[in-house]
């Protein structure tokens, strides 16, 4: 689950749902399972997971090409797209406490969401 530290209440809602919709529907269910499970692989066992490293700069011959073709070659719209994947799979994450932000790293500011893991027990939050 994602949990927003700074007011304290579990996030339920995706953001840009109409974006994530229409991209979803240009995906093909088999295609969009090998990106979850490639994402989920990439995540598991980690602290630390932010989302614009997961995939790497060069998607050719992996499963996350069909995100950029499902976003008509839009490499923006791509990268959008698979941010709000790894935003749901975490928010769906029921075994787990997430929580997310936009931090730096050597002085930059990072693009993509960032979520890390917090110790607290996913049934003790409302």
């Amino acid at each position: 689950m994602l949990y927003a530290v700074d007011t304290g209440k579990k996030i339920t809602k995706l953001p840009h749902k109409s974006d994530y919709v229409k991209w979803r529907k240009r995906i093909s269910t088999d295609d969009y399972a090998r990106v979850v499970a490639r994402i989920r692989a990439t995540t598991e066992g980690n602290e630390v997971n932010t989302a614009g490293w997961i995939p790497g700069s060069n998607w050719i011959g992996t499963p996350y090409e069909k995100i950029y073709y499902a976003c008509g070659q839009n490499e923006i719209q791509a990268g959008l797209f698979f941010g709000l994947i790894v935003f749901k799979l975490f928010m769906d994450d029921e075994d787990t406490v997430w929580g997310f932000g936009r931090y730096e790293a050597n002085g930059h500011t990072i693009r993509s969401m960032t979520y890390f893991k917090l110790n607290v027990d996913p049934k003790t939050l409302k």
